[in-house]
């Protein structure tokens, strides 16, 4: 969600910040702003994009110590006022802050019992008035900033500059910060994405870290006092600057992606000669394989998905009990835990809010959790410890695309992987992995002749609501394709189990309602016919994903036609058209594809 720029060195700040937030832009929000020291601690902020912002600075301020933030709201509307950096009430204090603290209206009420009158409704802006009140009564800054955190309850990614002091105080609880050190000059951002321009070398801080930075040097220590050992990662390349090339879009050129993408996450992992697949990051042994007693998977959103995916791929090849868990309902709900089961982390940042929590429940009743991650470095890699990297490359758009075929592949990979010391068959594995070698040269295939895009958009642009219908393997699919549509052209959609459309959602069909059907030609083709006759019946339109050649196809209204290929693998190329009608139709309705309103890449709060 929000995004967190800051920079101190020899060259002049102002531009360096603008283009660091630019670059986090991605993530969402809904105000920015920056803050430069130079004399006084210069602070401009607007709602709206970057572009606005920058439109509202007449004189870029000078000077060479500067944070700078997007918004996306928590505490408070989206106003002017309540938009970061946040200043104390003499101006000596300036706070850029990710995360929600919990305490917030008990601190409010104690500091304006001082007499400090609060200029926002948000909950950072306590932080402001608390470091300048350490500050007054003697204190250091970094100390200042501890004893402010040690008062705080919730989470915080905190970055925070002085009009007397040449240095930035950082903050990690919960929300991610990464401290990238350069050549007499450091920089500070929420995602190392923005980093890459300036230095491949950077920290990752802690839940508990802090970090003092100075133009030389960086001194990491916790909260508690004690001191950090500075760990220096080398960022990965793929993680430079990505260019939109010839495509309008990022989410259209992430479709493209695809193809490639997929390639990089199979790559060395499977022998189609064997059927043998391997996942070397999870480091699991034959004989630890062979007893674990069942496995959760855990993702929100998009990831959720994929796990359902990866959940049916797990029982039919491996024969073990599998469960996918929406992460943000999974610590509440009191789950237990067995400390042999196999639990997969599902994320594409690596920094969702609701499944790193997950994460450390599942840890602190004595179970390993394994990362499914496309963020090298993210905050549940390291949490996790073992894992897999997707290496899907850079995903830009809010909308994922191209994580979530190569989620639900490393999954696929993984339940071969587990099948193989379980009973799976030489011959049926070898099937599949001789499938999944040809997907991305079908992805390409598709993309190059996508079918009837355009009357599918026709029959869903404005439609009050869209039913989304899929069974087995499909129904997940069905679910990520309605998550699409809604997520960009703000269409209310249900997507539900083909089997279970009569008992409810048949109720909103009246003539002409688009009705979304995933039929590839699997064992369930001819239940999921029925279910279209009885939409049909209703006077609903219907848009069919179907295998090529598929007498299915005389069904649809409009019929979409895929590869054919093993039933387990058909979401990787079953979900395409659903991501190119979504996008098309957002382009119709005239909507931003890159970032809908409301939503974030990144989502770091719970």
């Amino acid at each position: 969600m929000c995004g967190i720029f800051g920079y101190i060195g020899s060259r002049q700040a102002s531009e360096i910040l603008l283009t660091g937030l630019a670059r986090l832009e991605y993530r969402g929000y809904d105000s920015a702003g920056i803050v430069v020291k130079n004399g006084i601690l210069d602070c401009y902020k607007s709602v709206g994009k970057v572009s606005e912002l920058i439109a509202t600075i007449d004189d870029m301020p000078e000077g060479r110590i500067g944070v700078a933030h997007t918004r996306w709201a928590t505490h408070g509307g989206v106003t002017h006022e309540n938009a970061h950096p946040h200043l104390s009430s003499s101006g000596k204090v300036a706070v850029v802050h990710n995360g929600i603290i919990e305490n917030s209206k008990t601190l409010r009420k104690m500091l304006e019992s001082r007499g400090i009158v609060f200029k926002s409704e948000t909950d950072s802006e306590n932080l402001a008035h608390l470091i300048e009140i350490y500050l007054e009564s003697g204190y250091s800054p970094l100390n200042s900033v501890r004893l402010s955190l040690k008062r705080v309850v919730g989470t915080w990614g905190v970055a925070v500059v002085f009009k007397e002091h040449d240095l930035i105080i950082c903050g990690r609880n919960g929300s991610p910060l990464v401290v990238g050190i350069g050549d007499q000059e450091n920089v500070v951002s929420s995602d190392p994405h923005a980093l890459s321009e300036h230095t491949s070398e950077v920290v990752f801080l802690e839940d508990g870290e802090l970090a003092e930075i100075t133009a030389e040097e960086v001194k990491v220590s916790r909260l508690d006092g004690s001191i950090t050992q500075t760990n220096i990662t080398q960022l990965e390349e793929d993680w430079g600057e990505a260019e939109l090339g010839d495509y309008p879009h990022f989410m259209l050129k992430e479709m493209f992606e695809q193809p490639e993408a997929l390639v990089h996450c199979i790559s060395g992992r499977l022998n189609k000669k064997t059927g043998n697949a391997r996942l070397q990051g999870l480091n699991l042994t034959r004989e630890r394989m062979q007893q674990i007693p069942h496995v959760r998977l855990l993702g929100c959103g998009t990831a959720l998905h994929a796990c359902q995916i990866g959940q049916l791929a797990l029982e039919k090849l491996a024969r073990i009990p599998s469960v996918a868990h929406i992460a943000s309902e999974f610590r509440n709900n009191d789950p237990v835990i067995n400390p042999l089961a196999l639990h997969f982390a599902v994320s594409q940042s690596g920094e969702t809010a609701d499944t790193l929590s997950a994460v450390k429940h599942i840890q602190s009743l004595g179970a390993e959790v394994h990362g499914v991650i496309n963020v090298v470095g993210s905050s549940i890699a390291r949490q996790s410890g073992q894992g897999v990297y997707i290496h899907s490359g850079p995903e830009q758009a809010v909308a994922s695309t191209k994580a979530f075929t190569n989620m639900v592949a490393a999954l696929m990979l993984f339940a071969i992987q587990l099948g193989r010391t379980r009973g799976l068959a030489s011959s049926k594995a070898v099937a599949i992995a001789d499938a999944m070698e040809k997907l991305p040269e079908q992805m390409s295939e598709y993309l190059s002749s996508p079918g009837s895009i355009a009357e599918a958009v026709d029959l869903v642009k404005d439609a009050k609501q869209v039913l989304f219908l899929g069974r087995g393997i499909s129904a997940p699919v069905a679910s990520e394709g309605a998550l699409k549509l809604m997520e960009l052209a703000y269409i209310p959609c249900l997507a539900y189990p083909a089997g279970e459309m009569k008992h409810g959602p048949i109720a909103l069909l009246e003539e002409g309602s688009p009705v979304v059907v995933i039929a590839p030609d699997d064992h369930l083709k001819e239940k999921t016919i029925s279910a279209i006759h009885e939409c049909r019946a209703r006077g609903a339109k219907i848009i069919l994903i179907h295998t090529n050649g598929d007498p299915i196809a005389e069904e649809g209204d409009v019929s979409i036609g895929i590869s054919p290929t093993h039933y387990l693998l058909s979401p990787i190329l079953s979900v395409i058209p659903l991501q190119l009608i979504a996008y098309h139709t957002a382009l119709e309705l005239g909507c931003d594809v890159d970032r809908p309103r409301n939503l974030a890449k990144s989502v770091t709060v719970e």
